[in-house]
Order: structure tokens, then C-alpha cells, then sequence
């Protein structure tokens, strides 16, 4: 039976295994140490939600995954196995983590965005310098798809519905609706002209957003 604490405030969840982890204590002093979960959450083994962190409906989460402390989660948001949200993050409502992502600290996702498996977030250009630490995550806007591998650096901005390639590495801002790949990431062409690979004459994105290529 999951155990919780005084501080764990856990609304009416789908399904929590054994060995989840609600409400664990950081060695940071931080004002709110309530964690707050919304309905309908599922939660599989190994997954460790720090105390002091606030998160919306419908969460959903794999295997051995850490979520820090003061976050903020909004609804129906999906992070799968291994993949760690560390403090001081804002992420949406609809957004899917794949597996093995990292996501560094004061790091912003907004709605309806993808990371794919071994997505990592930088927050510090200069590890280790007193004067340089918390620099500050990157802004993934809504929307934005981002590929297997890839490498985001402190502060870049990500525009709405980008498309980052597969390992990747983003040195600087993303354009809106741009696909960009290589090391450093450079613009390629518009989300908008990408051919779907299975129907000629069709694309795969209009406006950014998933054509349903096909379905006419």
C-alpha cells in the first residue's frame, strides 16, 4: 500500500505501484515543501516525485522516472522511463517526455511538445564557475517536436511547432515552424514542406501542425 505523507496532497489517482516515492524531501530550502498531485494520475515503479512541486491532471509516467522539486506540471503530461525533470521547471499541459530525457533545471516546455528519447537540457554554459551557474534552461515553445539525441543548450529558444532533427546540437534560437538539424543546428526549411511519406502530393504538417495525411 502506497505510503502518504502529511505533505503529499494526491487526488483521486488511476493506478500507483508499489515502489513510488510521493513527497521525498530536497536538501534545498524552498517555501512550499506540499506536493500537489491532480486526478487521475498513473504512476509506475521507481518513480520519485520531490516534495514542493505542483502538477495538473492526468499525469502518466514509466519506470524509474525523478521529478524534482518546484516544478510546475500542467495536465495530461507523459514522461516514460529514466527520464529526470530537475528543479525549478515549467512544463504545460499535453506534453510527452520520452525515455531518457533530461531536463535541466528553470527549464520552460509549453503546451502540446514532444522530446524524444535521450533528449538532453543544458541550464549552465560554464559548469563549475561560481559566476556563471543558474543560468538559466531553454524555452521550448508550444507545440515544438524535438528528435532523438538531440542537445539543447542554456537559454535557446525553441519556436512553435520547430522541428529539431535527430542529434542534433541548438547553439541558438529556433525560428518558428523551422526545421533545423546538424551540429550546430542550422535552418533547413518550413515544417510546412515537409512531403508525407506515404501520399504523394500531400504534406505532413499545415501550419505547423499534424496534417492527417490520407484520411480524406
Amino acid at each position: 500500500m502506497l505510503n502518504v505523507p502529511e505533505q503529499v496532497l494526491l487526488e483521486e489517482p488511476g493506478a500507483v505501484d508499489e515502489g513510488v516515492s510521493l513527497g521525498y524531501p530536497t536538501g534545498r530550502a524552498i517555501a512550499d515543501r506540499t506536493l500537489r498531485i491532480g486526478p487521475g494520475a498513473n504512476l509506475r515503479a521507481g518513480t520519485v516525485v520531490y516534495a514542493g512541486t505542483t502538477i495538473g491532471r492526468g499525469l502518466q509516467t514509466g519506470h524509474n522516472v525523478v521529478i524534482r522539486e518546484e516544478n510546475v506540471i500542467g495536465d495530461n503530461v507523459g514522461i516514460w522511463s529514466n527520464s529526470v525533470i530537475d528543479y525549478g521547471c515549467r512544463i504545460g499541459n499535453n506534453v510527452k517526455i520520452h525515455s531518457n530525457v533530461y531536463v535541466a533545471q528553470f527549464t520552460t516546455i509549453e503546451d502540446d511538445a514532444f522530446l524524444a528519447p535521450g533528449v538532453s537540457i543544458a541550464n549552465d554554459m560554464r559548469p563549475l564557475c561560481a559566476e556563471c551557474t543558474h543560468a538559466g534552461g531553454p524555452t521550448i515553445k508550444r507545440g515544438a517536436r524535438i528528435g532523438v539525441n538531440v542537445t539543447i543548450l542554456p537559454r535557446v529558444v525553441i519556436g512553435e511547432y520547430a522541428l529539431v532533427g535527430a542529434g542534433s546540437v541548438v547553439t541558438k534560437d529556433v525560428p518558428a515552424r523551422a526545421v533545423v538539424y546538424g551540429n550546430p543546428a542550422r535552418v533547413a526549411m518550413s515544417v510546412d514542406d515537409i512531403d508525407c511519406p506515404l501520399h504523394e502530393d500531400e504534406k505532413a504538417y499545415v501550419n505547423g501542425l499534424k496534417n492527417d495525411c490520407g484520411a480524406r
